[in-house]
């Protein structure tokens, strides 16, 4: 016998995940929006005359945000200027192959696409870094600078805000693994819907109260463009151990989710723990906790062959470029006139690597 969809009592055709409704295909599509759009609204994300960067890999998550932000865009008259942004990291046989999948969704949507790649922004490519940093700690360099590199394009297309596809599922993620790591930092802010707001470049997350498998099913049953494979260097990545954990708990208990976000937007830190300040990058100008950003610092390992230099604590690491004389251990500004974020000088990757930011505007972005 089928199930009635609980909603218009037509037959069901599958059963969400988020609240265990069995629904119908029209009903699920319905529900889906509705609530993006009250998340949107809710949160007041974005305001009309607005150019928002949608960061768009190619994947189910950034494929269905493109979709449903040009449909709610039009439906509701946000009067949004939406522009597809992509990172190019330089990854053979992953990156590549997605990017041709982005500029499939360019012209099905009819949205403009701003490529930008960590080879003409930084010298280098991923291929280039994991050859030598090796499997382990690459992510950490992809992450870092793929941050800066939306911010970069972003500045290029002169966006008011970037939109990301950053679901409930990885929001989830990021509270466990900032609670194992016991960064209190990023804990108190990584539940926000937006980031960023102190710097030029506000950050926001629609899909924030959205689950993944919900995600996954309606690029299915809308039959969306998307590229499904994951990067073939991410296996061994931190995140993959705390998806595994949140996997293992949402089977039990479906609402573990929402209730671990939920749970990280009310922690509260005492008065008395001493948290990072903002400040700028004394290199490259971008805002920064520390003297010298992430992003220059791991530059600065890979510029001189010391690839691991940034690796792990930061103090440290700035200890390490006191050593090889590059910033003084009292002050950590930078010194040396081969930074990496300065350098115009263009050589093999290997050694010295051009940066390739000296067309890009310098403006001070949230990291």
């Amino acid at each position: 016998m089928p199930v009635p969809c609980k909603i218009c009592g037509g037959s069901a055709i599958l059963k969400r995940p988020k609240t265990g409704d069995a629904l119908c295909r029209e009903c699920f599509y319905k529900v889906f929006e509705a609530e993006v759009h009250h998340t949107i609204c809710e949160a007041n994300l974005f305001t009309s005359g607005e150019t928002v960067a949608i960061g768009a890999s190619g994947g189910k998550d950034s494929t269905v945000l493109a979709y449903v932000m040009k449909l709610l865009n039009e439906r509701y008259n946000y009067g949004l200027n939406l522009v597809l942004l992509s990172v190019d990291e330089g990854i053979t046989g992953y990156r590549d192959d997605s990017l041709e999948t982005v500029k499939r969704n360019e012209k099905q949507y009819e949205l403009p696409l701003k490529i930008v790649s960590y080879e003409e922004l930084y010298g280098w490519t991923m291929d280039d870094i994991v050859k030598q940093i090796g499997l382990k700690n690459n992510c950490t360099f992809c992450g870092v600078f793929r941050r800066q590199a939306l911010d970069r394009g972003a500045l290029l297309v002169k966006a008011d805000k970037i939109c990301t596809g950053h679901n409930a599922d990885d929001i989830a993620e990021t509270v466990l693994m900032n609670v194992l790591r016991g960064d209190i930092a990023r804990l108190r802010r990584c539940t926000a819907i937006t980031t960023g707001t102190d710097g030029a470049l506000p950050r926001c997350k629609p899909f924030k109260y959205t689950y993944e498998k919900e995600i996954v099913m309606y690029a299915y049953f809308k039959k969306l463009d998307y590229f499904s494979t994951e990067c073939i260097y991410s296996p061994n990545a931190y995140r993959g151990y705390a998806r595994t954990y949140l996997k293992d708990l949402e089977k039990i208990r479906p609402s573990s989710i929402i209730d671990i976000i939920h749970s990280g937007e009310s922690l509260s830190i005492k008065k008395d723990v001493k948290m990072p300040t903002q400040g700028t990058c004394s290199r490259c100008g971008y805002i920064s906790s520390h003297p010298i950003c992430k992003a220059c610092m791991l530059l600065e390992g890979l510029n001189k062959g010391l690839p691991k230099l940034a690796i792990g604590k930061p103090h440290k690491a700035r200890q390490r470029l006191a050593a090889l004389g590059t910033v003084s251990p009292g002050n950590s500004s930078a010194t040396a006139s081969s930074s990496a974020a300065t350098a115009d000088s263009t050589s093999d990757s290997s050694s010295t690597a051009k940066t390739g930011t000296s067309d890009i505007p310098e403006q001070k972005v949230d990291f």
